[in-house]
């Protein structure tokens, strides 16, 4: 689905009240935007768009699958998505000015004039939000089916604690003050 007009919205000629869309993500989606962070996705995105007089209520349910590199062990690495996200979307006459005054991620402005609302930064930046910030195969899978044997192997050995060093003989003449104290 990368036609950028499957994502175009035309909310105009919508009766009041809640209307639910569907989008099929696949990676042919993400060739639009840069170079993302995992590979064969597989996500299902459910928009629940309730149309009110002067704003938009628009739900995103990201949901579906994708594949990621390991950050410890370098392994592909298969996640499941599932996230929900919303956004308030406000019809004013200088929406430029208001997006940029707008502290709050979760309201965004548009013309009155207006008739569609593309959707599809929102999913791509949503997909991407859904992702956890530490990728790894997780304490409980490690050696499972997903974990690199050869990096747990050498992260392994390299959490092992170095061999104690042996007692250096320069230091040895001082214990004897420690044990007798400062007092004698």
């Amino acid at each position: 689905m990368s036609r950028r007009r499957d994502f175009q919205i035309a909310f105009v000629g919508l009766k009041p009240g809640v209307h639910v869309f569907e989008f099929e993500i696949d990676d042919s989606f993400f060739e639009a935007f840069q170079t993302p962070d995992f590979r064969k996705c597989r996500s299902k995105v459910k928009l629940s768009l309730d149309k009110q007089n002067g704003f938009l209520r628009l739900n995103f349910e990201i949901g579906g699958q994708l594949e990621v590199t390991c950050d410890r062990c370098n392994s592909n690495l298969p996640l499941e998505l599932w996230d929900e996200f919303p956004i308030t979307v406000k019809m004013v006459e200088e929406p430029e000015v208001m997006n940029q005054q707008e502290e709050d991620p979760d309201v965004y402005y548009i013309s009155r004039t207006e008739s569609h609302i593309d959707v599809s930064a929102w999913i791509y930046e949503f997909i991407n939000l859904s992702l956890p910030i530490q990728k790894s195969c997780g304490l409980e899978e490690m050696d499972g089916p997903y974990c690199n044997p050869q990096a747990r192997e050498w992260l392994n050995r390299e959490e092992t604690p170095p061999p104690a060093p042996a007692e250096n003989p320069i230091w040895k003449g001082l214990e004897r003050f420690k044990e007798k104290g400062l007092d004698d």
